[in-house]
């Protein structure tokens, strides 16, 4: 069965830095890409930052210059830093992957930005 275990969010005041991991687990199929998505409440959930199997990344205009995405195909993770946190970074942050046949979503990580 395929898992996708996040962890690294957490509380952290404006100007602080996290890193979340996204571990994913029993998946067969090639990966297209992998992604993360946030969705603060009362919003619709959005995408934060995608990075394919080749490495081509992409973000949303409102984290360009403070989130980096990346991963480590061998096993199967991809990572957020996420720097100079703002408090309308405050969301739950989820993970995805899109494979040939398949999409997949994480349980979601809280993170939260206190001013």
């Amino acid at each position: 069965q395929v898992q996708l275990v996040e962890s690294g969010g957490g509380l952290v005041q404006a100007g602080g830095s996290l890193r979340l991991s996204c571990a994913a687990s029993e998946i067969r199929d090639s990966i297209n890409y992998m992604a993360w998505h946030r969705q603060a409440p009362g919003k619709q959930r959005s995408m934060v930052a995608t990075i394919t199997s080749g490495g081509i990344t992409n973000y949303a205009d409102s984290v360009k210059g403070r989130f980096t995405i990346s991963r480590d195909s061998t096993k199967n993770t991809v990572y957020l830093q996420l720097n100079s946190l703002q408090p309308e970074d405050t969301a739950v942050y989820y993970c995805y992957v899109r494979t040939q046949w398949r999409m997949y979503w994480g349980q979601g990580t809280q993170v939260t930005v206190s001013s």
